[in-house]
Formats: structure tokens, sequence, C-alpha cells
């Protein structure tokens, strides 16, 4: 089947330089946008349930950006003043800089990986005398913590946000040619949304290897994964899988 008409599960992109805008005219393809779930913050009160001393701590790992503004919300609504000499490892060089919107970037030692789980294991690996402190949401990342496990590295889990599903009651996904996810919780909400829901010629595609276990866990057949080596983005992987595809449906 060619593939027309995909859905990204996330909202719209503020920029109209956005790639996917740039994927959509490239390929004559028509891109819509729309969350299957988002993030609530644990409370203060239920957060403290965990019993965790964020200061005894002396390095934080953060797998994403969410990660960084809980775990700033939480110190601050603790009243947590985070040390200068605190240690920040980042799955990828675009979350690092994130960590500008919280703190004095250059005064920080920061390590970032090159946007995979086991580069950013890698880094961690090679300063394992730190205790570890790992922001995360209640949804399992069993990738990270065991490989963290198969190192060795003291880390400590604290739970500060969740992921919800959201109200897709007005919207049906049977009108695309391929769906795009790029968590869990994206997976959970299509099906909690759709139980009827048959995949028939409907693509999949995901990003990162816990949603593409999420897809196959639910029962459904993954047609597209990012990153790989040839495609270390998802927008590269789109397009190579589109022209693939719609080349293929002319033959």
């Amino acid at each position: 089947m060619k593939i027309k008409r995909i859905l990204v599960s996330q909202p719209r992109p503020d920029s109209e330089k956005s790639p996917y805008f740039e994927l959509a005219e490239k390929n004559n393809v028509k891109i819509d946008f729309r969350p299957f779930s988002h993030v609530e913050g644990v409370p203060c009160k239920d957060f403290r349930k965990q019993r965790i001393d964020i200061l005894t701590h002396t390095a934080v790992i953060f797998n994403s950006k969410t990660a960084i503004d809980h775990f700033f919300r939480m110190c601050g609504e603790l009243r947590i003043i985070v040390p200068d000499t605190m240690k920040y490892f980042c799955i990828s060089e675009s979350v690092a800089f994130y960590l500008q919107k919280y703190i004095i970037y250059r005064k920080r030692k920061i390590f970032f990986g090159a946007g995979t789980i086991n580069d950013l294991v890698e880094i961690v690996n090679r300063h394992g005398e730190e205790k570890y402190l790992l922001p995360f949401s209640d949804l399992p990342h069993e990738e990270l913590t065991e490989l963290l496990d198969k190192h060795g590295i003291q880390y400590e889990r604290a739970i500060l946000y969740h992921n919800v599903s959201c109200d897709l009651s007005d919207f049906s996904v049977i009108n695309y040619d391929l769906l795009v996810f790029f968590s869990p919780s994206g997976i959970k909400s299509l099906m909690k949304n759709f139980p009827e829901f048959q995949q028939n010629d409907i693509k999949i595609g995901s990003f990162g290897t816990a949603t593409a276990k999420a897809v196959i866990d639910a029962g459904l057949r993954l047609d597209l994964q990012a990153p790989r080596p040839e495609a270390p983005s998802m927008i590269m992987a789109l397009d190579m899988f589109i022209r693939e595809q719609n080349k293929n449906c002319k033959k």
C-alpha cells in the first residue's frame, strides 16, 4: 500500500521550518500530528513516599528533556538547592544543552552520549564511582536499568512523572497509512482508545527499543524502527521508508 497519510503521535511542531514539513513536501505525503499521551508530574507528597534523598547522590542520569524538567521541578518544590558539584549524564547533546534552562551550563560537569542507551551507559560506566539518581516515569525502562545493573552501576530510580493516555474519542486512526510512535505510552494509549483496532495494511513505526518492544508486546506488526545505523533519526528513517514503500507500489 502506498504511503499517503502519516500520523505522528506528537504535538505539531511550532516552527514551520520543522523537518517534518520538508519531509511531507519532498515525498508528497500528508503528515498530521496528534499527541497520544501527556505527562503529569508526581506530586511532592507522593515523591516523599519513595524515601529518596536527592542530595545523597553525586550525579543524575537524564534520558529525556522531560526528566530534566521534573527533576528540577521536584527540587524546587522540596526547596532543594542542587550543589554545583552535581554531575549530569545525558543521552544526547540536545538533552544536555536543555540543562541551560536550569543551570549555568559552562560551570557544570556535563557528559552526553550520541543518542543511544548503550552509548549513555558506556559514558556512565567510565564514572562508576558516582552515586547516580535516575529520574523516570512510571513506565518500565528495562533496557537502561538492565545495562546499568550489568555494569554494576550504583543508582536509585526516582519516579517523578506519569505518562497519561489522551482522550482520542473524537479521532480515528484507520484513515492513516502509517502511525509513528515515540514511547510505550503512545502504544498503551492506542490500545486503550481503540480496543478493537485491527492493523491490517496500516504500517507502524517506532523510535527507540522500548517503543518497538511495546508495539510487539501489543500484538502489532512493527514495520519501521529507528534509530538504526543508516537512519539515526526518525526523519531519516521515514524518508527512506516512504520512498522504498512508494517505489515498490509503483511496480
